[in-house]
């Protein structure tokens, strides 16, 4: 594959906002200067002509127009149709919570616990709605048919690529989880055709990673990254892109809010491929239930049920 597959064909169900925040890294330097002041107050933008816009930014109308072809908006009115409405869900959905995105000094524990499981669910929700499922239904075929699964990430994504490496073993699929950089190139060199690689990266320029994928791809596998950024260096060496969509905010500097969209996308593509080998699959869940189940302590309320079961 010349091009990777990715989220393109549903940018125009995806937040505005969200889509600008995935391709931030990717667009000129003009058009970011476009985006941060898209992003810093997309309400005013919606109701700012295209010529206040160019000069906020620094820039000229054209870049305004190009930024917006960038993001997949056909033009500036466009963009603030898109804009308008956006903010107007987010509105709504944050008076409900009564929720800022920033965690104050002053915040008591209510007031932080609400405002981090917010920040959550919103990166949950963000994520589901710009997720690519027909990239998703082929990275769960290539999986499905894999002769074996390798599994790429450092730091915080690292517990991410334990986690897909768990599921798909658990359901009988051969797959390996890697973070140490020589055992990743070592690992990724010895696939073949019919193999898959994952690389996980939330900014998808973790270099490790991204050459751990480009070794898998040169000797025939077939690559998936998964990151929060479409346009990152990771993309050139994979052939299908998976997005997640998570904002960083006070004390979230990627680590947190990306794990859970991460997390998100891996449960999704663990149960297709347990739809796949739907018999096979259950079977193997049961048979590894059942044997870790004499590892597990019994409680008194569990003893006592016993006891009454046994005296009928």
């Amino acid at each position: 594959m010349s091009r990777p597959e990715t989220f393109a064909a549903q940018q125009s169900e995806t937040s505005p906002l969200v889509r600008i925040r995935s391709l931030l890294p990717g667009l000129a330097r003009a058009e970011q200067r476009v985006a941060k002041v898209v992003l810093d107050n997309p309400a005013g933008v919606a109701r700012r002509s295209i010529t206040e816009v160019a000069e906020a930014a620094n820039t000229s109308e054209t870049t305004v127009t190009r930024f917006c072809k960038a993001i997949g908006v056909g033009g500036y009115p466009e963009l603030r149709i898109a804009l308008a409405a956006d903010t107007a869900r987010s509105a709504a959905l944050d008076e409900q919570r009564d929720l800022g995105g920033e965690i104050a000094p002053d915040d008591d524990m209510r007031t932080v616990v609400d405002k981090v499981t917010f920040a959550d669910a919103r990166a949950v929700e963000e994520t589901a709605g710009q997720l690519d499922t027909v990239v998703l239904q082929k990275v769960v075929d290539a999986v499905s048919t894999a002769g074996r699964v390798d599994v790429y990430g450092v730091g915080a994504s690292a517990f991410v690529a334990a986690d897909l490496q768990q599921k798909l073993h658990r359901i009988g699929r051969i797959s390996f989880a890697w973070n140490d950089t020589h055992i990743m190139l070592t690992s990724a060199a010895v696939l073949s055709k019919g193999d898959v690689a994952v690389g996980i990266s939330h900014t998808g320029a973790t270099a490790d990673t991204v050459e751990a994928l480009r070794t898998a791809r040169n000797a025939g596998a077939t690559t998936v990254a998964l990151t929060n950024f479409p346009r990152s260096p990771i993309s050139e060496v994979a052939d299908y892109v998976i997005t997640t969509a998570a904002r960083e905010t006070t004390f979230r500097s990627g680590a947190t809010a990306s794990r859970i969209a991460q997390l998100t996308v891996i449960d999704c593509l663990f149960i297709g491929v347990a739809q796949r080998h739907l018999d096979e699959s259950i079977g193997a869940l049961d048979a590894t239930r059942e044997a870790v189940g004499t590892h597990r302590l019994e409680s008194r309320h569990d003893g006592r049920r016993k006891s009454r079961d046994s005296g009928k």
